[in-house]
């Protein structure tokens, strides 16, 4: 039996045109135009466009090929590094658990 949809958190959906927004603004910086990052980004026009629109439905792998297009890969993966926060400095000497459980 499928599993029942949830719908997006408001959250999400937020984040998602802020990050569509910020790529959008980085292609424009780098005087791209759309279909120039998309065919660089091996993608569609169209699917650039609904993520550069906050379209949460937008595959990972997209933002990710979009975000080395422009140059800023780096940045997104360094942004996300548990290293770089007090918490994951804090833990790093912890042998961390291969699964996490309820």
């Amino acid at each position: 039996m499928p599993r029942a949809s949830r719908p997006t958190p408001y959250v999400v959906i937020a984040a998602a045109s802020e990050i569509g927004a910020h790529l959008a603004t980085w292609r424009k910086l780098q005087r791209l135009t759309a279909q120039q990052l998309a065919e660089r980004a091996g993608i569609a026009r169209s699917t650039l466009s609904k993520l550069e629109n906050g379209d949460s439905s937008v595959g990972f792998d997209v933002v990710l090929r979009v975000a080395r297009a422009l140059g800023v890969l780096q940045r997104l993966e360094d942004a996300l590094d548990p290293l770089a926060t007090d918490l994951g400095r804090a833990r790093a000497d912890e042998r961390l658990p291969k699964r996490v459980r309820s």
